[in-house]
């Protein structure tokens, strides 16, 4: 590609970097706005037990069609450190629902209803030490169960009480008909004093959590194989259950790590389904984190299957450098890398602690897949089944070049190095 084709494909990404930007730093300052939780405690679950007994027309498997909207929040649900300890101390203790017999279809009846004395026990009482992730809506611990078993809890945390009990019937809708090898189990759920969710811990903690410290532990075939792992979990999540599910927060802190680093996706709090005759869906409210939203998503609202397709080629990009998606001084992985990708300096994008122990051909495979998921336009992103087959090296390659070939500059050079990965030995 000559010097004027690359820069104008780098001009092109500018405006969209920019908004992430500003964007980022809009939402710093209008953190302190915010919802506040209800003190009326038995009116929140009143709500909730309401809802819960409303019988087949808001039965858990089409729970996201029936939803009421939500007022629309002015900023990301994230929450400063500072701010959401505050919410914690401000959190109403809960009384127990009534969990009769009606209320028991909602849940796999493998799951198991812990009491919140079981959760404080395990917990420590939710001890800020075994605080292991925070997020707008939540926070999660680790802990034991009585049987030594380690779990992750994860609470709600914030929002009204109407807010938190669609947010925790919503991923509960979502994960009741949810399974897959890379897709995160659960153990169970509380109600008594909170809405939580309860998983088995993962010994190895999230890609995030590996990526920022222990780099030297991922070496390049076990990177190889979460790429594949979180590929085959999210093109799982788009065609292979019931109704499509799009995540809407695919990053490497959703990514969990299990005892043998396999990669199973996390977190449903944000996630959506979307019915067969939807092309898409548009949102008001600005959920998700920043470096991994597409620009579709700032300018329209726009959420389909193509939002995690370009999440997920940020994470292959973070996977393979080791960078997070946005750093300290909100500079994107996405603009660091693409002047190297359209430079064919492949080499420079790899993680320094790699040194030379990689594949050259599955770096090259990688790093045109990673090209193909973070193009600007959605239309020109594969799908996370074609990712997949890509990721493979299968006949989905053959399949899928033809539509490659037609595509403009980036694209083009993605085909070529598509030929050259099919033509060599």
């Amino acid at each position: 590609m000559d010097e004027d084709s690359t820069r104008e494909v780098i001009e092109e990404d500018k405006v969209y970097e920019e908004s992430i930007r500003e964007a980022s730093e809009n939402q710093t300052e209008s953190e302190s706005t915010t919802s506040k939780p209800s003190t009326s405690d038995s009116d929140g679950w009143q709500g909730f037990i309401k809802r819960l007994k409303k019988g087949p027309s808001i039965h858990l498997h089409t729970f996201h069609p029936n939803m009421p909207s939500l007022p629309s929040l002015p900023s990301l649900k994230m929450l400063s450190k500072r701010k959401s300890r505050s919410a914690r101390r401000s959190m109403p203790m809960l009384p127990a629902p009534n969990l009769d017999v009606d209320l028991q279809y909602c849940f796999e009846a493998n799951w198991k209803n812990f009491s919140l004395s079981e959760l404080q026990q395990a917990t420590d009482n939710f001890s800020p030490e075994n605080l292991i992730g925070e997020g707008g809506y939540s926070e999660v611990y680790k802990g034991h169960l009585k049987d030594g078993q380690p779990v992750a809890v994860k609470r709600l945390t914030r929002g009204s009480q109407e807010e938190m009990t669609s947010d925790y019937l919503s991923e509960l809708g979502i994960l009741v008909h949810v399974k897959h090898p890379n897709i995160a189990n659960v153990i169970g759920y509380g109600v008594e004093g909170g809405m939580h969710l309860v998983l088995p811990l993962s010994p190895h903690g999230s890609l995030a959590n590996m990526l920022n410290g222990e780099r030297g532990k991922l070496t390049w075939h076990i990177r190889y194989n979460i790429a594949l792992g979180a590929a085959a979990g999210l093109a799982y999540l788009h065609e292979g259950c019931q109704r499509r599910i799009i995540h809407r927060d695919i990053k490497a802190a959703n990514v969990l790590l299990t005892e043998d680093f396999e990669a199973q996706i996390s977190d449903f709090g944000l996630a959506k389904w979307l019915p067969d005759k939807w092309t898409h869906l548009t949102v008001s409210q600005f959920e998700g984190t920043f470096g991994y939203l597409p620009p579709e998503f700032f300018m329209h609202g726009i959420v389909d299957e193509k939002t995690d397709v370009y999440a997920f080629g940020v994470l292959l990009l973070e996977l393979i450098s080791g960078r997070p998606a946005l750093d300290e001084s909100r500079n994107s992985v996405v603009m660091w890398a693409k002047p190297l990708l359209l430079g064919k300096k492949h080499n420079e994008i790899v993680d320094p602690s790699l040194g030379d122990a990689y594949d050259s051909e599955q770096l090259n495979q990688i790093l045109m897949v990673a090209s193909l998921c973070i193009q600007q336009d959605s239309a020109d992103r594969p799908s996370m089944s074609q990712v997949e087959q890509m990721l493979i090296g299968d006949d989905g390659i053959l399949q899928s070049k033809k539509k490659f070939k037609r595509w403009p500059p980036l694209k083009r050079r993605c085909a070529i190095e598509l030929d050259a990965l099919l033509e060599s030995p």
